[in-house]
């Protein structure tokens, strides 16, 4: 008997009659003769509202009590669904991360999955039972509760699929699937039948919010197919695979664009070595991401380094290179929230030359001026003022995806 995971997002869970209605769903699957592991995130709005609580209590929140109030979220929609399944007749059973031990690090609000026993999970399918694993959630090696950072259920579900050797993830959500960018920005945009884990770890990592950028590295290293999907409709939506020949021949699958980004300047900052290693160490030490990073050197011996981080980080990083910086003995900080990151994807560009300096005719033609630039073999991004944001994405989307052609 084959075995699937379904995840279901906040928005597919969101009431008590779209929990009924994805209860049917699961039941259906499982009569048409597939094993059913369940894993579903918190009900939308949710852990927006925990996190509201957390800062009304602090405006700080200790990273452990906080990991343990957002994620009593999931465990409400995994009994929720768990019980929906059992009155339509069928033997259910949900599981917590500490009763499947879903172990992480220790990396509150952010953990990374190191290992799952699946033991009870497969005792469970074995007793002819629906499983549903409660998302975004696991346990580190002192059985504290983690959290798995935004969007982390698509990583439970997909690190679930890997452990159990499942023949697919169907990922469910509000969406049909991925689209070649933002149609809420852009109502050209075109629903993808097929994208590489690569494509859609680039799209995930400069701002497509359809999969956590975490799901589709362990898709990629564990071959598990993803099947992104709407669950209010039944139409095929967008599988996420192993990369073939055909992909080549497109240029550019998606635009992408984040606006979650602050830019921190550190001036004037005396150029001798080990200097970048004393800025960034206490920031990966503070768990915070760091993404763009630019250096210029001045004729007077100094440089200018430019960075980006998370807006929800921007304040604790530009706090810890303030002080970095008065040890260093830099010119001074400067911090800007409103940028936008905007980005170009596709596995063609591998092999065409001239589409980074394409791209940058488009947006000069737009009169949007470039800040930073960051590439990849399969991705270009700039930093751009976030004003320009939506003019950017639709002037990319038109020249490379609804007029996709020659360079």
């Amino acid at each position: 008997m084959a075995l699937i995971v379904q995840k279901y997002g906040g928005t597919s869970v969101g009431s008590v009659e779209r929990i009924k209605h994805v209860a049917r769903k699961v039941l259906d699957a499982k009569q048409q003769g597939s094993d059913v592991v369940v894993v579903v995130s918190a009900m939308a709005g949710e852990t927006n509202r925990l996190v509201d609580l957390a800062q009304q209590v602090a405006e700080f929140p200790d990273e452990r009590e906080r990991d343990v109030l957002l994620a009593s979220g999931e465990q409400v929609s995994s009994a929720l669904l768990s019980l929906a399944i059992r009155d339509l007749g069928h033997p259910a059973r949900s599981f917590l991360a500490h009763q499947v031990r879903i172990e992480t690090d220790k990396a509150y609000g952010k953990a990374r999955i190191k290992s799952i026993d699946s033991t009870r999970i497969k005792r469970a399918l074995k007793d002819g039972e629906i499983v549903v694993v409660a998302g975004f959630q696991g346990v580190d090696e002192e059985d504290n509760i983690t959290t798995l950072g935004r969007g982390g259920s698509d990583t439970s579900a997909v690190a679930m699929a890997a452990a159990l050797q499942a023949k697919v993830c169907e990922v469910y959500t509000d969406v049909e699937g991925v689209f070649t960018t933002d149609p809420a920005v852009c109502p050209s945009a075109k629903k993808l039948d097929r994208i590489s884990f690569e494509e859609m770890i680039e799209m995930a990592s400069t701002g497509a919010k359809v999969l956590q950028i975490r799901s589709v590295e362990l898709a990629m290293k564990f071959t598990v197919p993803v099947h992104v999907r709407s669950s209010f409709m039944e139409a095929e939506g967008t599988w996420v695979v192993e990369e073939d020949e055909s992909m080549d021949a497109v240029l550019v699958s998606g635009v992408t664009y984040d606006k979650n980004e602050a830019k921190i300047t550190l001036l004037k900052v005396p150029d001798r070595p080990g200097l970048a290693a004393q800025i960034f160490s206490p920031i990966a030490e503070a768990n915070i991401v760091v993404d763009m990073i630019i250096q210029n050197a001045s004729e007077d011996g100094t440089t200018d380094l430019t960075f980006t981080v998370p807006t929800a980080d921007h304040k604790r990083a530009l706090s810890l290179v303030e002080k970095t910086a008065s040890v260093i003995r830099a010119r001074g900080v400067r911090v800007d929230p409103n940028i936008a990151k905007v980005s170009i994807v596709g596995v063609g560009m591998r092999t065409h030359a001239g589409v980074a300096a394409r791209m940058f005719q488009i947006l000069s033609r737009e009169g949007i001026n470039i800040e930073m630039i960051s590439t990849s073999e399969i991705k270009i991004s700039v930093v751009i003022n976030e004003k320009h944001t939506e003019q950017a994405v639709r002037a990319l989307h038109k020249a490379f995806i609804e007029q996709q052609g020659n360079l």
